[in-house]
């Protein structure tokens, strides 16, 4: 059954996120990773732009998935041609978000399988790792290569990163994204909600309005 995904809205200050009573999930990446491609092919439907050119995302773009939970596009990295000024626009949205939104369940790095891990990825991991968010990988563009290969990129982005939830996604076939989207749902959304709930009596982490 194709998930129900509908867009909430897009923003970059933390004034102007949109408030719910769900877990959110964000989702980043190499600006040519697949991320869009991706998230089109979890909701079955073009809900993220794909564009010939890399790096168009700039706003943190909140979704609905599922009515389960809150699905955030963040801008990708690692473009070559961004202006510094525009790095400095966006580097501190992304960090406070990471760091301070109270409802992030966790981040999904996606990645290129044929890409080796980076510092810059090592950083990323680093910096989300310290403020208690979990971290899966989505290896996508499995289809550009032999399955020996997949199965050596896996173990290899196991080893470099520590990280053992790696997913390989072909975004061509649609394949991999639905044992991502299980996982995330129930090792991240049904644990949260489960913790919150024996924590402060609720079921959900309704955002304060004031």
């Amino acid at each position: 059954m194709a998930a129900k995904v509908s867009f909430i809205k897009s923003a970059v200050l933390p004034k102007d996120y949109p408030q719910h009573d769900k877990f959110e999930v964000a989702f980043m990446g190499r600006s040519n990773a697949g991320k869009s491609s991706l998230i089109n092919n979890m909701s079955n439907s073009k809900i993220a732009k794909v564009s010939q050119t890399p790096g168009k995302t700039r706003l943190l773009n909140f979704f609905n998935f599922n009515d389960s939970y809150v699905l955030v596009d963040m801008p990708g990295y690692g473009y070559a041609s961004r202006s510094g000024d525009e790095v400095e626009q966006w580097q501190p949205m992304i960090e406070e978000f990471l760091s301070e939104r109270p409802c992030l369940a966790g981040l999904v790095l996606v990645m290129d399988i044929r890409r080796k891990w980076t510092k810059e990825e090592l950083v990323l991991v680093q910096f989300v790792h310290t403020h208690g968010r979990p971290v899966a990988i989505a290896l996508t563009k499995a289809d550009k290569i032999s399955k020996p290969e997949i199965q050596k990129a896996v173990a290899k982005h196991k080893k470099d990163s520590k990280i053992n939830a790696v997913f390989v996604i072909s975004n061509t076939r649609k394949s991999g994204h639905e044992e991502l989207e299980d996982y995330i749902y129930k090792e991240w959304i049904q644990t949260q909600e489960v913790a919150y709930k024996e924590n402060y009596g609720a079921d959900d982490p309704v955002e304060d309005e004031t």
